[in-house]
């Protein structure tokens, strides 16, 4: 009995001991202030039905606003999607009044600013060129910028019309690839932006003739020396020219522009191919005499 009331006195003293000492009152005590409440909030109370619009108390779905009647179209009467057209036309420049006077037909167009850097001022569509009158077609017409249009008018008159007599047939005109189209280089996502972007650059895939004719400018079969005129004239009037054996993305027609570049260098990058047939591989000497039929 003694040892058990001696156990339960040192626990006594034992928990005396671990308990925390009495805090002295402060000196100067900081008064505590009650803690602001905030409003209570104030209950959202719908509009009478009487109020709501006919659409939306019957639960349809709200219409868009009407699209203004000023509203720009773009260059959809082009044929060009209207995803950001510029101004307004801008009045006739000194370019379009010489390109229209005797050399071309065309139409002025107003000016591209399209994302992704494809932007162009003084803008026409070319559809044909005047020659000893007879016009030589562009088909499709081309979206071009004016000082393009007349450098491809120029070429077509004075070059391409006397190059193609070498088939005993006038020039009709040029199957027109692509002219304009807001897009990189080569179609590659990222990459700088095409001429085609700027209407500085057309894509030519045939000549066309008078006699129904048409003459593949990429084909092998075709005669060559009028394939190394067409490419010496080309490389003389344009900045750039690729055509086969380029960059792989010009196999099949020929693209020229009027890019601008340091000291006006030029880019000449057309081989004119031959076709060229394989011959069997010569016989074995080790094989045995054929049999006389």
């Amino acid at each position: 009995m003694r040892s058990k009331l001696a156990l339960a006195g040192l626990m006594v003293a034992a928990a005396a001991s671990l308990a925390p000492a009495p805090v002295p009152p402060m000196k100067n005590p900081v008064p505590l202030r009650p803690f602001p409440r905030s409003a209570p909030p104030v209950p959202h109370i719908p509009p009478p039905l009487s109020e709501i619009a006919p659409s939306d108390a019957d639960g349809a779905v709200p219409l868009p606003r009407p699209r203004p009647q000023a509203a720009p179209d773009g260059l959809a009467n082009l044929g060009v999607p209207s995803i950001g057209a510029g101004p307004e036309p801008q009045p006739l420049t000194p370019c379009f009044l010489a390109l229209t006077a005797e050399i071309g037909v065309a139409e002025p167009a107003p000016p591209i600013a399209l994302p992704n850097s494809c932007d162009a001022l003084d803008v026409v569509k070319l559809s044909a060129v005047n020659l000893d009158r007879r016009r030589l077609t562009l088909t499709p017409p081309a979206l071009l910028r004016c000082p393009m249009a007349g450098a491809l008018a120029n070429w077509m008159r004075t070059d391409v019309a006397a190059i193609a007599q070498t088939f005993g047939a006038p020039l009709k005109g040029f199957d027109n690839y692509e002219s304009f189209e807001c897009r990189g280089r080569n179609r590659i996502a990222g990459a700088k932006t095409s001429e085609h972007g700027k209407a500085n650059a057309l894509d030519i895939r045939a000549v066309l003739l008078e006699d129904g004719r048409r003459v593949e400018l990429t084909d092998p079969e075709v005669p060559k020396e009028f394939r190394d005129s067409m490419r010496a004239s080309a490389c003389d009037r344009f900045a750039t020219v690729l055509g086969p054996g380029s960059d792989g993305y010009h196999e099949s027609h020929i693209h020229v522009d009027l890019a601008e570049r340091r000291n006006n260098y030029k880019l000449c990058q057309w081989d004119v191919r031959v076709l060229v047939i394989p011959l069997p591989r010569p016989r074995p000497a080790e094989a045995p005499p054929r049999e006389e039929l």
